[in-house]
């Protein structure tokens, strides 16, 4: 029997996707799953959805038990086959209110700061020490575990465990999947009908989409940049996306919000007309954590129905990855991986996402190659600020980071070197202020 452990299950609609196309797979039927989080209400209500879509989709065949708190955690871990980790530590308040209202006064805005930015650095910082904990509990309870990585900041939170810690791990997102789709609908284009082939290499939220082509081996990037060029929406959302595929000639995989505050171009204090220009977004992820919050109730009753709890298989990684090591069956997915060498001019230590190959051996990441000099330049910009805040995280030095927030191109972009030591010492402190700390 295969043990799953869920980490946050708290996460109710994302455990229902993950846990629910697990039941649908034919070899995981009898599956057991321990369901683990520090919220009691979030987590008996997961447990109460999970327990009734085990009744109606796969017949009461899973074993399920729910873990709460600290001292139920090994218990919860022990004997995992594998770890699903989709953590959020300090949740929207107090900590994500911090990571955006502080850098606001010193005239520093974010669009969703979760993998980049000062918001990605100190959601790292105040997460590592929890995986941690989860990795020494693992190395007891289930040394030989696979951790499924969902959280962000993906790059930094994978490449820690994947460097400092004895646990098999991968990160998983969802934007390489629906990458190539997401440039057709935009450009209002129908794709292929009978598929497309794509090369897409990079790191988490800035893996590039290198090669599309039809099934007969036909180049169908050109048709896309001439369509790029004429595009003229001024209400998308997907403008800062289009504009790197304008001036740098290939498109990203994650969203135009997202990369917005990747860079030094486009939140300018000195040109606020670019946020207009190019639609974007500031303070967007505290909305939408605002909106969830207030959704939340609404949702959970559509969810419950009246017990009749039904679901399809959706695209998310985690199920088919399982099935693949299970049945020894070769499935391809995108995946955070440490590089070495497998994208050269990208360092061995990054972690990069790459194509991968899962089956009965584990993971096994494709070699890529050279990007092209500017997207590895792109990239290299956010590997800095990444290696740097794993390397705060375990020296537990301010001056680390320090480095790590000097190296982002957005801060260095808005902010003098004295106006980011000040701001990451009042970020320090008013973190250290609540219960989800940082640098311990």
């Amino acid at each position: 029997m295969t043990k799953i452990t869920f980490m946050g299950a708290g996460s109710t609609v994302f455990v229902k996707n993950v846990l629910g196309d697990v039941m649908l797979c034919d070899v995981l039927h009898d599956v057991e799953i321990a369901l683990y989080d520090i919220d009691k209400n979030r987590l008996d209500e997961s447990y109460a959805l999970i327990t009734r879509m085990n009744e109606n989709i796969n017949e009461g065949r899973a074993t399920i038990h729910a873990y709460f708190d600290i001292p139920e955690r090994k218990n919860a871990l022990r004997g995992a086959d594998f770890v699903i980790n989709a953590i959020q530590v300090g949740g929207y308040e107090p900590s994500t209110v911090i990571d955006f209202e502080i850098p606001k006064k010193y005239g520093l805005t974010q669009t969703i700061a979760d993998t980049l930015g000062i918001g990605g650095i100190f959601r790292a910082l105040r997460t590592i020490p929890i995986l941690r904990e989860f990795a020494e509990d693992m190395e007891e309870v289930c040394p030989n575990a696979w951790f499924l990585n969902y959280t962000n900041p993906m790059a930094m939170l994978t490449g820690y465990m994947q460097r400092y810690t004895k646990i098999k791990t991968i990160g998983l997102c969802h934007s390489a999947q629906d990458c190539v789709n997401s440039l057709y609908r935009t450009l209002g284009m129908t794709p292929p009908e009978d598929g497309f082939v794509e090369k897409i290499a990079g790191i988490n939220h800035m893996a590039w989409l290198l090669e599309v082509k039809d099934k007969q081996g036909n180049d169908l990037y050109p048709a896309l940049r001439e369509a790029a060029k004429a595009y003229n929406d001024p209400k998308s959302g997907n403008l800062v996306r289009l504009d790197y595929l304008n001036k740098f000639g290939y498109y990203v995989t994650e969203s135009s919000e997202h990369n917005a505050e990747y860079n030094p171009f486009y939140i300018k204090h000195r040109y606020p007309e670019l946020i207009e220009k190019f639609n974007i977004p500031l303070d967007e992820y505290p909305r939408r954590c605002v909106n969830q919050i207030a959704g939340w109730a609404q949702q959970k009753e559509e969810i419950f129905a009246g017990g009749n709890i039904s679901h399809s298989r959706s695209h998310e990684y985690a199920s088919y990855i399982i099935e693949a090591m299970v049945t020894h069956k070769p499935y391809k997915i995108f995946a955070n991986v440490l590089n070495n060498g497998l994208i050269p001019n990208l360092p061995a230590e990054a972690c990069v996402e790459v194509p991968c190959f899962v089956d009965g051996t584990g993971v096994n990441p494709v070699y890529v190659g050279a990007l092209p000099q500017h997207l590895a330049a792109m990239n290299q910009s956010n590997i800095s600020p990444q290696l740097l805040a794993i390397q705060a995280a375990v020296t537990k030095k301010k001056e680390d980071v320090y480095y790590a927030a000097m190296m982002d191109p957005h801060t260095a972009s808005e902010l003098s070197l004295d106006d980011i030591i000040a701001m990451c010492d009042e970020l320090i402190e008013t973190h250290n202020n609540t219960p989800y700390k940082v640098l311990w």
